[in-house]
């Protein structure tokens, strides 16, 4: 087997080091270490690392120094990210671009989770497992709707939208709809208020989300608040992905990629905004590649009020004004992109000024979507009674 070739041939001198995005949220940070030491128990030849972007400890740089002490000479790094949106395109590459020159460590750099066989069989099997847990429900009479977390980057977003369809076939649901946590459009609440609309009397909603964190808190705050003006419908949660098998093996095929093809890595270019002339999108075509997270890097603060998994009280007591809101997404520091408000605000004000405008941060059903003053009160006394 190639790996255990490889791992003897080059006396422990190559590790591999999945990359994170970094969270507040305890449960989320558990679940990504569960995730780790299930990659580890695929590779026992190579020493396994992890290390986040932002808001947690590890960060990528003190994984990095830590095998530069243990003599590690070549990393091989997967992004812990389902689709290339900025993180996989711009920061994290730049980070380990600049930590590769300034060591002479030699970094491979793998692709995201993407779509494939296993990560739509993983989609799949969250969605199924909500029709083993409740046997009256059919799926020809159910709904399914994705929910993704929303990228600048249409290329991200429309992926989501192609593991809708895949699902929807795969299990022959009734019909799907896509819709996102925050930046771009349809957000959760707009989202739903017109799925609604098409008359099913059960209505799935699936974060297609890798762990916890306050955005799937979210998805499940403004689910409830359009259950509750619509109480003849169901609306049933299914799962995250979390460390399904089939996650946990894509992560092994992304590695393999490496390992098996002398360090080539193969992206999807062809409808990248920052590569090709994409419609609306053209500003952004050969944009610099830098990193806009060095200054959350690290920070290792878990959330008081999430024990262990987020109940959103960190949103709720830190609402930020909607004109606030609009002027951030018109500048393109969008503030749904993180996980805490506060956080959103130190990161807006340190480095708006590196990211293109996003065409659509007016959209009627995007970020800057005005809640009325009824729904607001509603949404306080949903998190004050939790």
């Amino acid at each position: 087997m190639i790996l255990d070739n490889l791992g003897s041939k080059l006396n422990n001198q190559v590790a591999i080091l999945i990359c994170g995005h970094g969270s507040r949220n305890k449960l989320a940070i558990n679940e990504f270490q569960e995730l780790t030491k299930l990659i580890q128990k695929k590779y026992p030849n190579f020493l396994v690392e992890y290390g986040f972007l932002e808001f947690a400890k590890p960060s990528l740089v003190d994984a990095l120094e830590k095998l530069k002490d243990l003599s590690i000479k070549k990393v091989i790094a997967i992004p812990a990210m389902l689709f290339a949106a900025g993180h996989v395109k711009n920061d994290i590459p730049s980070l380990l671009m600049n930590y590769s020159s300034k060591t002479g460590i030699e970094i491979i750099y793998g692709r995201e989770l993407g779509i494939n066989n296993l990560m739509i069989s993983a989609a799949c099997e969250r969605v199924k497992d909500v029709f083993k847990q409740n046997n009256s429900l059919k799926p020809e009479e159910s709904l399914l709707v994705v929910v993704g977390r929303g990228s600048s980057d249409p290329d991200a977003n429309s992926n989501v939208s192609k593991i809708t369809r895949m699902i929807v076939e795969g299990i022959g649901l009734g019909w799907g709809e896509t819709v996102f946590s925050g930046v771009t459009f349809p957000l959760v609440e707009p989202g739903l208020k017109n799925v609604v609309r098409l008359g099913y009397k059960n209505i799935i909603i699936f974060p297609y989300f890798l762990f916890s964190g306050v955005l799937v808190t979210r998805i499940k705050r403004q689910s409830d608040l359009v259950a509750i003006n619509n109480p003849n419908i169901s609306f049933i949660h299914a799962k995250y992905l979390s460390s399904q098998s089939h996650v946990v093996d894509t992560f092994v095929e992304r590695i393999e990629e490496i390992l098996n093809n002398e360090g080539k890595n193969f992206m999807n270019c062809s409808t990248c905004k920052y590569r090709s002339n994409l419609f609306g999108f053209e500003k952004e075509v050969g944009m610099v590649q830098e990193s806009h997270h060095d200054h959350v890097e690290g920070l290792g603060i878990s959330c008081d009020l999430c024990d262990p998994e987020c109940n959103g009280a960190c949103e709720i007591q830190n609402q930020i004004p909607t004109h606030n809101q609009e002027k951030s997404n018109l500048e393109g520091g969008d503030y749904l992109e993180h996980e805490h408000v506060e956080a959103h605000k130190h990161e807006h004000n340190h480095h708006n000024h590196h990211h293109s405008i996003y065409p659509n941060s007016n959209h009627p059903l995007g970020p800057v979507t005005l809640r009325l003053p009824n729904e607001d009160q509603i949404l306080r006394k949903s998190v004050e009674n939790q």
